[in-house]
């Protein structure tokens, strides 16, 4: 029973059916041919309690930020701040983007949406001051994966919810790893950058380095509204995403006054539609590991594993192996919900910290999108910047290397992950 519905999973894939779909037609099917009709009687019940969640409204709500951020000239703002403190700097646009994708990563927390924003935005600045276009293509790619790192972050609040986890304790576990990421790919820049002799830009002047930086002071209160109020305790991620966004509001408003109210409608719109797609695959995801749990699917890899190793470390590297080749095939939101109540299991089972293994699992099949053969990340810049996608995986095949050596690190060096929830007392 259990091969024909793993069949009918794949063939379905294969067919290019959407992933949501692909859950829940693979458990009706299942329901349907084991004799268990009655349990249909309960999915819809079954599907609405799987978005019963309170850290599940925190997605609408950055969602939201981040399209009042994107609309009140906040991005616009950080970006040209990167760009005045290091764009004097050889290969100092190269430094920009890696930086300014740290800033907007408290914006959008979404890495496909920040690599088609920024592969707009830099790409050809970058080309116009001598960079090739492949290579400005790649950083942008490879930054963009920084997003889902650091705060806030809605791959952490998807895994939160799934197992359970702390989401406050999962975005403070992700400040340093995200760093890690950001300075380990400006060292890459500046190896490429000797060999290249990569350009540099006029340095800015006193005056406008002391103007941006007033500028810039709204638009940074917002993720660091965000971060401190959680790291301090004084609001939950979902409460820090509703005050995050009243501030973008009043910033764009009365502050930058760019924001203009009759975009609003459209603002809104926008949330409700990507909010919709995410907690449809949500509810679609909760069915099928209902009947995954019916199968006992989990007691039985549980067992499996333990009769293959008890060491924490092997596991952590089969999870690895398994997952970089997961996000290659499967979108990060996807197999993330497909994933973790299946692994959750394990990960108790050989006492591996909750929220070491979901920062773990979130880089790795957020890797996927740098990944060929079916990375999105690659065929979105690659159809943004106008680059040839083999021109652009081999461009960014350095990048993909360091960031695998990064995730060994900061998988067998939790103190890497989970310095901060602890210092917190998370």
């Amino acid at each position: 029973m259990t091969y024909i519905i793993i069949g009918v999973f794949f063939l379905l894939l294969l067919l290019g059916i959407p992933i949501a779909m692909v859950l829940g037609i693979t458990t009706v099917i299942y329901f349907i041919i084991n004799g268990q009709t009655i349990l249909l009687d309960s999915t819809p019940l079954r599907m609405y309690s799987g978005l019963e969640n309170f850290g599940l409204l925190a997605i609408p709500l950055f969602m939201l930020m981040g399209e009042i951020m994107n609309e009140g000239g906040i991005t616009t703002r950080l970006v040209k701040f990167a760009r005045v403190l290091i764009g004097h700097f050889k290969g100092g646009l190269a430094y920009v983007t890696v930086v300014a994708n740290m800033f907007l990563a408290s914006i959008l927390g979404s890495a496909n949406a920040q690599a088609a924003m920024m592969s707009k935005v830099m790409v050809p600045q970058m080309e116009k001051e001598g960079y090739k276009r492949e290579f400005a293509a790649s950083i942008t790619l490879a930054s963009s994966i920084i997003a889902p790192i650091i705060p806030p972050s809605m791959i952490f609040i998807i895994y939160g919810t799934l197992s359970s986890t702390s989401i406050g304790a999962l975005f403070t576990a992700g400040i340093i790893p995200g760093i890690i990421y950001g300075l380990v790919f400006i060292a890459v820049i500046s190896i490429i950058g000797m060999k290249q002799n990569f350009p540099k830009s006029e340095r800015a002047s006193w005056n406008e380095i002391w103007k941006s930086s007033l500028y810039v002071i709204p638009a940074l209160l917002i993720p660091i509204t965000v971060v401190v109020g959680i790291l301090t305790g004084v609001f939950t991620a979902t409460e820090s995403a509703a005050i995050a966004c009243l501030i973008a509001l009043i910033v764009g408003l009365f502050l930058y006054r760019e924001l203009d109210l009759r975009k609003l409608p459209k603002m809104l719109i926008n949330t409700v539609t990507n909010t919709a797609t995410v907690t449809y695959l949500i509810i679609m995801a909760n069915i099928f590991g209902w009947m995954i749990a019916f199968e006992r699917i989990p007691q039985l890899l549980v067992d499996s594993v333990l009769s293959i190793t008890e060491s924490p470390l092997v596991f952590l590297l089969l999870v690895n192996l398994v997952l970089l080749i997961v996000g290659m095939l499967l979108d990060g939101i996807a197999a993330l919900i497909i994933l973790v109540p299946v692994m959750m299991p394990l990960v108790t089972a050989l006492n591996i910290d909750p929220v070491h293994f979901g920062v773990i699992i979130c880089i790795n099949l957020t890797l996927g999108l740098l990944t060929p053969p079916v990375g999105t990340g690659l065929f979105i810049v690659s159809s943004m910047a106008e680059v040839k996608f083999e021109k652009l995986v081999k461009s960014v095949f350095p990048f993909i290397i360091i960031s695998f050596i990064v995730l060994l690190f900061l998988t067998y060096i939790p103190d890497l992950v989970l310095f901060i929830p602890r210092l917190l007392g998370m």
